[in-house]
C-alpha cells in the first residue's frame, strides 16, 4: 500500500492537479444536477453521503499533494459552501444546506484523521 500511495505522489504536479480537478467536478455534478435527477431516500443518509463525499475529496487531495496539506481542508469546505449557495440560488430542485455544509466538515475531519493514522503507520508521508 505505501508503494500505491508512494508512486501517486511521484506523479507529475499537472497530473495531479487534473486528478483532482477530474474528483471536484464529478462531485460538483452530483451535487448541481436537477433535484428530480437525485434520488432522496432520506435526511440522515442525505448527510452520511455529503461527510463521505467530501472525505473521499480531502482524502484523494491529501494523497496526491506533495505540500501545504493544511489548504486541502480549507478548499474543500470552500468548496462546499460554494456549491451550498449554488443550490440555493439555483431553481433546481435543491437546497443549500448549512446541515450539509457541516456534515462536509465532518467528512474532512475525518479524512485528516486517517490521513493521519496513515502517516503514523508510515504508509504516506
Amino acid at each position: 500500500m505505501r508503494s500505491l500511495f508512494s508512486a501517486l505522489s511521484r506523479l507529475p504536479r499537472a497530473l495531479r492537479l487534473a486528478l483532482y480537478a477530474i474528483a471536484c467536478g464529478v462531485l460538483l455534478y452530483m451535487t448541481l444536477a436537477p433535484g428530480k435527477d437525485v434520488p432522496g431516500v432520506g435526511m440522515v443518509w442525505d448527510k452520511a453521503e455529503h461527510a463521505v463525499s467530501w472525505a473521499v475529496l480531502t482524502g484523494a487531495g491529501l494523497i496526491l499533494s506533495t505540500r501545504r496539506r493544511w489548504a486541502i481542508g480549507g478548499f474543500a469546505f470552500a468548496f462546499g459552501a460554494a456549491i451550498e449557495i449554488l443550490q440555493a440560488a439555483m431553481p433546481l430542485g435543491r437546497d443549500g444546506d448549512w446541515h450539509d455544509l457541516a456534515a462536509d466538515s465532518v467528512g474532512i475531519v475525518v479524512a485528516y484523521l486517517v490521513w493521519g493514522m496513515m502517516r503514523w503507520a508510515g504508509w504516506v508521508r
